[in-house]
């Protein structure tokens, strides 16, 4: 099994609970998808524990294992993960999906998405009705904006409001910062704020989850838009990464971009699923029955809100204050940063 020094880490433990979550559920396959990093140095020898750990117990895992990227898979993002993809042991197993579909750009994914700097209830909510949408120009953003019937794919259908605007809170730049962003050309790094601004004709930087609650809860890092002087909205972050439009999250940037940021590219998760289908030997059918979206109260609940509603623990413990980390407005942060602090 794997062994005692790697199970330290606390990041492995959550890996031997995805082992033992597969072994109770007895599952006929299964998809392990983590960061890059654990394929270098000692996490590799980690990752050889971990194939050695299905095997134990009854499970087979397709090796070579990959790392794959989603802008492979028609993503519009630079997002490298390891996967792993096995099966019962008797069960013919999948194989890794190959690329099949690349080239969608920045400009594709967010051309056609209202400006948030032109909705002034953006700053205490993250919904606003918009009158009149631009047609998606791309076939990405008609995916995106479900406006046809192959959008849904083989998924359930969503009654939706069209005419919202979601998960698009905005940012408080300060004028300095504005003026820094707009004179980064696209593809380049802003040097004082280090943020990355996206090209129209290129693909995002990986979007991430930000920090736990033991180094601070911080936001991480939004790329600043092709176009405006901002960083992008959790909408357009959801845009590049594959999530379509009926898809809300937490109202907060911080809770939604973490949602964002720690989930598999959609695409990318159904180019995996395709191959489980393939080796099972399902046809899958498409559904036509709609399914109506939860209630949005649920979304804009705090931690301890949504603790006492869902009758769990608290999943992220308060911040570490010994190490001087809080939760810092933006226009602190620039001003830091423009003094080199």
């Amino acid at each position: 099994m794997i062994g005692q020094r790697a199970l330290d880490d606390p990041r492995n433990q959550l890996v031997k609970e995805f082992v033992r979550i597969v072994v109770e559920l007895n599952a006929n396959y299964f998809v392990f998808e983590n960061v890059k990093g654990l394929t270098l140095g000692r996490h590799k020898n980690f990752l050889d524990e971990l194939i050695a750990a299905f095997e134990s117990v009854g499970y087979r895992v397709r090796i070579p294992w990959q790392v794959l990227n989603a802008k492979d898979f028609g993503v519009p993002q630079d997002r490298q993960r390891l996967i792993l993809m096995g099966a019962r042991r008797g069960l013919e197993l999948p194989n890794y999906p190959t690329k099949h579909l690349a080239g969608t750009t920045v400009g594709d994914a967010l051309a056609d998405l209202p400006n948030a700097d032109n909705y002034k209830s953006l700053w205490g909510s993250d919904e606003a009705r918009v009158s009149a949408w631009s047609a998606p120009a791309s076939a990405y953003a008609r995916d995106m904006r479900c406006v046809s019937n192959d959008c849904w794919h083989y998924g359930y259908p969503r009654e939706w409001d069209r005419t919202l605007l979601t998960s698009s809170m905005r940012t408080d730049h300060t004028e300095i910062s504005q003026r820094r962003f707009q004179r980064t050309d696209g593809g380049r790094v802003e040097p004082i704020s280090r943020f990355f601004r996206l090209s129209q004709g290129g693909v995002a930087n990986t979007l991430r989850a930000g920090t736990d609650s033991a180094r601070g809860a911080f936001t991480s890092p939004r790329p600043i838009h092709y176009k405006y002087p901002r960083c992008v909205t959790v909408r357009e972050m959801a845009r590049l990464h594959g999530f379509p439009d009926w898809f809300r999250f937490h109202q907060t940037k911080w809770h939604g971009a973490r949602q964002i940021g720690n989930a598999v590219a959609p695409p990318l998760g159904r180019a995996l699923g395709t191959q489980i289908l393939v080796a099972a030997s399902i046809r899958p059918k498409r559904i036509s029955r709609a399914v109506v979206l939860g209630d949005p109260a649920l979304l804009k609940m705090d931690m301890a809100k949504a603790s006492a509603f869902f009758g769990v623990a608290p999943p992220i413990g308060r911040r570490d204050k010994k190490s001087g980390a809080r939760k810092r407005k933006q226009h602190e942060i620039e001003a830091e940063l423009s003094l080199g602090k």
